[in-house]
């Protein structure tokens, strides 16, 4: 019995639909990804600069009437929720044209639409056995452990993206550093040879 209750649990489909992705944003560009939504649909946009320059960019949400439903101006992450009010295609744009040099990297979370009960007799007034509570409570744990591991995720390439280029600075100071002593050396040895077949030249004209 536990095992049919286990299988329901992972066999169950919600009815949330969610779209995760990373892409590069070259400098000067911008891009932008459409979905077409129903009336009265929920939906949810996460977002977070993983890579490049000071890990901010510009980002906006329009309406199928061009009606702009978030913009906001150099955010490292954030988070946005809104309810459609007419049916037709929402727009989600990331602007990096305010760079001249520097190309990103974006994470984008797009999630839309309600998440249907887990199990039919939620829907009711009928109390849940314990064999229902145990799914349901495994399955709002899991939901858990998933955006952990995201979060997760997330830190790890930017902290990894943050020691490549320190790493980088450091290999480029030190081979700046080492030039520069060989170049010191050899002047120091010119110079010291300098004053050697100075004083040579001297005693020879005296002589």
């Amino acid at each position: 019995m536990l095992r049919r209750g286990l299988t329901y649990l992972l066999l169950h489909v919600c009815a949330v639909t969610a779209t995760e992705l990373t892409f590069e944003l070259p400098d000067n560009e911008k891009q932008c990804f459409y979905e077409e939504l129903e009336k009265d649909v929920k939906f949810d946009i996460d977002f977070q600069v993983i890579s490049g320059g000071n890990y901010d960019v510009d980002s906006f949400v329009t309406d199928p009437q061009n009606n702009v439903l978030y913009n906001e101006r150099k955010k490292q992450y954030d988070s946005f929720s809104h309810t459609t009010t007419m049916k037709g295609v929402y727009k989600v744009c990331f602007s990096n044209e305010f760079s001249t040099f520097t190309h990103k990297t974006v994470y984008l979370d797009f999630r839309y639409g309600d998440e249907e009960p887990l199990l039919q007799s939620m829907t009711g007034s009928t109390a849940l056995t314990q064999l229902e509570s145990s799914c349901v409570a495994i399955h709002e744990i899991l939901k858990v452990v998933a955006d952990s591991q995201t979060w997760y995720r997330l830190r790890e390439a930017q902290d990894r993206t943050k020691a490549e280029h320190l790493l980088q600075r450091v290999t480029y100071w030190s081979f700046g550093e080492a030039v520069f002593l060989f170049v010191i050396g050899i002047g120091q040895v010119m110079l010291l040879k300098s004053f050697f077949s100075e004083k040579k030249g001297s005693v020879a004209a005296t002589t």
